[in-house]
């Protein structure tokens, strides 16, 4: 799975979609530099994504009413959840609607993962950072390997110049981006989008395994 996450504009979505992502992340957390803004906004950025590409909204410590409303609303296909949230809290929603970041500092960092194992359909490991995501620092790539719960899709500074490094380093199912392609906060750059899909497509096929949807 390829996701391009922190889109702001119906035309970035547009333009991610055509270079081959399997998923669009529009964040919901108004603490982002990324925040797509109200839900009318959010709407118009996700009508224009085709139905073969996974919505993902990315919530950061959102209460599970907040989160379930905004999945219902604007059609969403998964909730990323990126903050402190506990898989107690979110018990009453559909697993295979969940995607659940965990930033990743050390070995302790995992403990988060275990707790939400069966409570999420897909891990995301990103860096540790001050804040929540949208740092462009590279995540531990040496401590997720063969630590992590599967399927996991990695993130933290990646780049069309690194992702296939980190493809090789962490054997992800799949791979998530928003600073490494981009010639702003929210603003897309068509060059960089299509270098780093080209560079993750050919990482996969040179290391001979497919990345799980």
């Amino acid at each position: 799975m390829i996701k391009i996450c922190g889109v702001t504009t119906p035309a970035d979505a547009a333009l991610v979609a055509r270079a081959g992502a399997g998923a669009i992340g529009v964040n919901l957390w108004p603490g982002s530099k990324r925040f797509v803004g109200d839900h009318a906004t959010a709407r118009a950025v996700l009508a224009a994504i085709p139905a073969d590409v996974l919505k993902v909204g990315v919530f950061v410590n959102a209460a599970p009413d907040e989160v379930r409303r905004a999945v219902d609303d604007l059609g969403l296909d998964r909730a990323q959840l990126h903050g402190d949230e506990t898989a107690a809290a979110f018990a009453d929603l559909d697993p295979a609607r969940l995607i659940r970041a965990v930033r990743v500092r050390d070995a302790a960092s995992f403990a988060d993962a275990h707790e939400w194992k069966t409570r999420a359909a897909v891990h995301l490991y990103d860096a540790f950072v001050d804040g929540f995501g949208g740092g462009g620092q590279p995540a531990p790539w040496g401590l997720i390997f063969g630590q992590g719960a599967r399927p996991f899709w990695l993130a933290g500074g990646l780049t069309p110049e690194n992702v296939a490094a980190a493809i090789a380093a962490t054997a992800p199912d799949g791979v998530d981006v928003a600073s490494g392609v981009e010639s702003a906060p929210g603003r897309k750059d068509p060059a960089r989008v299509a270098a780093f899909v080209a560079a993750a497509r050919a990482a996969v096929a040179t290391l001979g395994y497919s990345l799980s949807p």
